[in-house]
């Protein structure tokens, strides 16, 4: 404890020091002096319970901690006294949010209705994006009506729904409840603020209760973030701090949404302001352990792009992430017809963990990417299981985002711009984005698709399993068939009516010419026309997926020649374990059929098959038979799965391109062989500079070359070559 609370403690006990509920009420009206008084009345009362709530208003979180510990002990059968605790513990000071669920549901135990704790847990929910924080906020009202917090939070689930208009409504039943229902106030004032209308008159209403109410500016801020509205979200987070310096998560997520935008120095100081006053939630300590990592990061700008990588594998990753950075930013400037006016920065994560840190507190499941304005983070292909991951496509899915951001000024639905980043994909590569996946044949099958007005919704709180995934995957349908009946130039003019802010039923009224509703029904039945085969089909696959598995598993390979091509008919996205198209390749090649295994594997490759050695087993059968164009394309789509630790890969894809005269693409792959830690360095320099030396660049020809001999100063084919290009420079030198 503090002097202060040492000195109050010591003081004679008070009998009768007041409720905990008078003393958080003082506070919330802005009553700072009077509440503060109070709650130190409570330090010095001979109940610990009434001590630990002076402590908790006092931010002396950590001997509230152990006070609300005594008070356990002394009543152990109030909801109360748990319930309490749980909100402490899940303030962000601790972040104990386990802990703080546990005694929530110890509260119900002991009063099954108990309002407060069913608020807690659906705080808690809350903050996971949890369906379930509806139902318990409901609980919670139906428990005590007059519980306006519950009423407050259905006005921010319905918001981060994008539900303006229920959001609105449910914050006005807040504020009829109770004059108190700041937070009510607060979502009125982020409705205005994301219509850009004025948001004054809600401010006024509040500081009239409190002139010190920053919670609300952090409010506005919260719903700005998840709306991908960064910078207004930090001036509010701002405005929140000028109001209530001591509002420590206000300081944490501004440093946050700082290191979002790139603001690294100004991030660290909020964070470590927030750490060293006590803030242990696990945004704050792991966002600031993952900038203490950046001194094992190396940066590399361009004028268009900086590009982190950790160093271990910078040098070959570099090779790739510049050239595919410079080639999507090429093709969104002329297809979104933008020029962004500052560079893209891309942070590439090789472990899932540190990526993870910059995602926290954003919806969404199993994320690959990530962007937040020009600022785009995502997992290398290094940090996820080989095949599990392709990082090109997940690159233009984020730089898509980049550009539809900045040109609506990030005033775009969720749904909308998922949508156009995977119809990216595959617009980029037939063969890119995620294949269609038994969720999505369900979802499809069990007409679980949302309306195009509420498809946000299913991105930011899924009521089944995988319900995100098929968010996904229906938003990016819509866009396909807005190109596919409309043509991209609506897509474009959609993406600007909503920057202009105009809501999805006008967007599609004025763009397309038809209500929501009546798009919904044109985009359902050719959906269902286009999935008809494979979702009509479904079970049938699964019996016959099944058989063939067990008749290839008994080396009944006939019967799998004969069937695999059926199988393959019914569902030919299916490129998962198990798949059809490798059961039948190999009964191929154990019938000695190569012809036939090396077709039904490009098939594979085609569908989207990313199994890096299967890929690889392909590319080596192709190269077999002289197919040494089909190889190389093969070769291409096993490198923008797994570039990392293919030292064979780079050698034969290097060695293929110098034999058909694509020295660029020769000295991509050489570059990348000398820079994936080769088992003979030598050779990997030998080679670079033969690749050197077919394009005629004498100079880096020299240097590879001498610096494979300072390697290896008896390798014979490095010595051939250094005395070539010295007898061809005698008598026609070239330098470049």
């Amino acid at each position: 404890m503090t002097a202060l609370l040492l000195m109050l403690a010591a003081a004679a006990p008070l009998a009768g020091a007041g409720e905990p509920s008078d003393c958080r009420l003082l506070d919330k009206r802005g009553k700072a002096a009077e509440a503060r008084a109070c709650f130190e009345n409570l330090v010095r009362s001979r109940r610990a319970f009434h001590r630990a709530e002076g402590l908790f208003g006092l931010r002396q979180y950590a001997a509230a901690h152990e006070q609300f510990k005594a008070a356990i002990k002394e009543e152990p059968k109030s909801a109360e006294v748990r319930t309490r605790w749980g909100r402490l513990l899940a303030d962000p000071f601790n972040g104990n949010k386990a802990d703080a669920a546990d005694l929530y549901q110890e509260a119900l135990e002991i009063d099954p209705k108990y309002a407060p704790a069913m608020l807690g847990l659906a705080l808690l929910a809350s903050d996971r994006f949890d369906s379930m924080a509806v139902a318990t906020a409901k609980k919670a009202l139906e428990a005590d009506p007059k519980l306006y917090e519950a009423q407050e939070l259905l006005a921010s689930l319905a918001l981060e729904d994008s539900d303006f208009k229920k959001a609105a409504e449910e914050a006005d039943k807040a504020i009829r409840m109770s004059p108190d229902a700041l937070d009510a106030l607060a979502i009125q004032a982020t409705i205005a603020e994301l219509a850009d209308r004025p948001s004054k008159e809600w401010f006024d209403r509040i500081f009239a209760v409190n002139p010190r109410y920053g919670r609300a500016h952090a409010i506005v801020a919260h719903h700005l973030v998840l709306n991908r509205r960064y910078e207004e979200g930090i001036a509010h987070y701002r405005k929140a701090i000028a109001l209530d310096p001591g509002d420590l998560d206000a300081h944490a997520q501004l440093g946050i949404n700082l290191m979002r935008q790139g603001k690294e120095a100004e991030a660290r100081q909020e964070l470590e302001f927030a750490f060293h006053n006590g803030v242990r939630a696990d945004s704050t300590k792991n966002t600031l352990r993952l900038m203490d990592s950046y001194k094992n990061y190396k940066t590399f700008q361009t004028d268009k792009t900086v590009l982190k990588l950790d160093r271990k594998e910078a040098d070959l990753l570099r090779i790739y992430f510049e050239d595919e950075l410079r080639q999507c930013i090429a093709a969104f400037e002329k297809k979104y017809r933008l020029k962004l006016s500052v560079p893209v920065q891309l942070e590439v994560y090789p472990n899932h963990d540190d990526f993870a840190v910059r995602t926290m507190g954003m919806p969404g499941l199993g994320i690959l990417g990530v962007t937040f304005g020009t600022v785009v983070a995502m997992d290398s292909p290094s940090g996820r299981k080989p095949g599990a991951f392709h990082w090109a496509s997940t690159l233009w899915h984020e730089l898509s985002h980049v550009f539809v951001l900045v040109a609506t000024r990030h005033r775009v639905p969720r749904w909308f711009t998922e949508g156009v980043a995977v119809h990216e994909e595959t617009a980029t590569h037939k063969d890119w984005g995620d294949r269609l996946s038994p969720d999505m044949i369900a979802a499809v099958k069990e007409k679980k698709l949302l309306k195009v007005t509420e498809l946000d919704r299913g991105f930011i709180r899924p009521t089944y399993p995988n319900q995100v995934v098929v968010s996904y995957f229906q938003g990016g349908r819509i866009i396909d068939f807005i190109v596919e009946k409309w043509g991209w130039e609506k897509v474009l003019q959609m993406m600007h009516a909503y920057g202009a802010r105009k809501p999805t039923e006008e967007v599609f009224r004025d763009v397309l010419g038809l209500p929501a509703a009546e798009f919904d029904t044109q985009f359902q039945a050719w959906l269902d026309r286009s999935l008809k085969p494979v979702v009509d089909n479904f079970d049938t696959w699964r019996k016959k997926i099944r058989d063939l598995a067990a008749a290839f598993k008994a080396k009944d390979y006939a019967k799998v020649l004969a069937e695999g091509d059926a199988v393959i008919a019914l569902y030919p996205d299916y490129i998962e374990a198990a798949n059809a198209y490798e059961m039948v390749a190999e009964a191929a090649l154990a019938s000695g059929d190569k012809k036939r295994a090396i077709a039904v594997l490009a098939r594979y490759a085609g569908a989207g098959g990313r199994d890096p050695e299967v890929l690889a087993r392909l590319a080596g059968f192709q190269e077999e038979a002289g197919d040494k164009d089909g190889a190389l394309s093969t070769y291409q789509k096993l490198l923008w799965v797994y570039p990392v630790n293919g030292e064979k890969i780079h050698r034969r894809m290097g060695e293929l391109a110098l034999a058909t005269g694509r020295h660029q693409l020769a000295l991509r792959e050489f570059h990348a062989l000398a820079a994936d830690k080769p088992t003979d360095k030598a050779d990997a320099l030998y080679n670079l500079a033969r690749a050197y030396w077919a394009t005629r660049n004498r100079d880096k020809a020299e240097e590879y070359v001498l610096e494979s001999l300072e390697t290896a100063p008896g390798y014979r084919p490095a010595q051939k070559l250094l005395l070539e290009i010295h007898a061809q420079g005698a008598q026609n030198p070239i330098r470049k």
